[in-house]
C-alpha cells in the first residue's frame, strides 16, 4: 500500500557518502537482475535523498517529504496525536514522533501497513491493510479513543504502468483516507494525502472545500522529479455537525 523507499535505518553509512563526492554509481547488469532492477539500484545509489536519510537515521527519503511538507504547512505540533496511513517503513511515523514529543511511555502516533515493519519509538504500529473493514476502529483503539489532530496518508497503489488507472486507483485510496478523516478529526485538524499528477478528482476535491478551510497541492522538492506524485494538504477541519450538536471535541 505505501510506495516508500525500501532503505532502513538500520544502514549505516560506510566512509564519505557518495553525495560529497560528486561521483555516480553505475550498477552492472548481472545474471537474474532486470534492467529495470539496475535502474531502480542506480538511481538508489546516486540518489542524495537516500543517502542523507542514512546519514539522519530515517527509515527511508520519504522522510523528507513529509518534513518539507510540515515546513510549509505547519501541521506537526508537540502534543498532537497522528494516524499514518500505509506507514511501511516507518520514515513518516518518525518525522510525526519527532515533531510531536511523542515517546514509548506517551505515543501520540499509530501506524498502519500490511506489510510488516520494526518497531518505532513512540509509535503504536498495526499491521493491518487500512481498506479491511475493522481497520478504522483498531486505529481509534490504537489512539486510545481520542481524536487524532492530523490524518497523513502516503497510500498509493501498486504501479501498472498506465497512467489513468494508477491514477485512478491511488485516488480510490485518497478518497478513503480522506473519508476517514472527516470521520475521526478533531476540528482544527489537517490531512495530507498523496495524490497522482492531475491532482485530486473533482468530487473529492469539493469535498475536502467542505470539510477543510483551507486545501492546497504541493510536490515537496524531496519527491523526484520524474514521479507523477504530489500531496493533497488540507487544514482547518470544520468539525462534524453531530460532534458540534453532542457537544463532543
Amino acid at each position: 500500500m505505501s510506495d516508500k523507499g525500501k532503505t532502513t535505518g538500520s544502514d549505516k553509512p560506510k566512509g564519505k557518502g557518495r553525495a560529497d563526492t560528486g561521483l555516480k554509481v553505475k550498477v552492472k547488469t548481472a545474471r537474474g537482475r532486470t534492467a529495470s532492477s539496475v535502474r531502480w539500484l542506480q538511481r538508489q545509489l546516486n540518489d542524495p535523498y537516500v543517502v542523507k536519510a542514512r546519514k539522519e537515521g530515517w527509515r527511508s527519503r520519504a522522510a523528507f517529504k513529509l518534513i518539507e511538507i510540515d515546513e510549509k504547512y505547519h501541521l506537526l505540533k508537540p502534543g498532537n496525536r497522528v494516524v499514518d496511513l500505509g506507514a511501511a517503513p516507518g520514515g513518516w511515523c518518525q518525522v510525526a514522533a519527532k515533531k510531536t514529543g511523542s515517546t514509548p511511555g506517551n505515543p501520540l502516533i499509530v501506524g498502519i501497513d500490511y506489510l510488516e515493519m520494526d518497531g518505532v519509538p513512540g509509535v503504536a504500529l498495526l499491521q493491518k491493510d487500512f481498506l479491511d473493514e475493522d481497520a478504522p476502529a483498531a486505529l481509534m483503539a490504537a489512539l486510545g479513543g481520542h481524536a487524532p489532530d492530523v490524518v497523513l496518508s502516503d497510500m498509493a497503489a501498486p504501479t501498472t504502468g498506465h497512467h489513468k488507472t494508477d491514477h485512478l486507483r491511488t485516488t480510490h485510496l485518497c478518497e478513503v483516507a480522506a473519508a476517514f478523516a472527516v470521520d475521526v478529526l478533531r476540528p482544527g485538524g489537517a490531512f495530507v494525502a498523496k495524490v497522482f499528477r492531475g491532482g485530486t478528482e473533482n468530487e473529492l476535491l469539493a469535498m475536502l472545500k467542505q470539510n477543510f478551510a483551507q486545501v492546497f497541492h504541493f510536490k515537496p522538492p524531496s519527491s523526484r522529479q520524474e514521479s507523477v506524485e504530489m500531496y493533497v494538504v488540507a487544514r482547518g477541519f470544520k468539525g462534524r455537525q453531530e460532534a458540534a450538536e453532542d457537544g463532543r471535541p
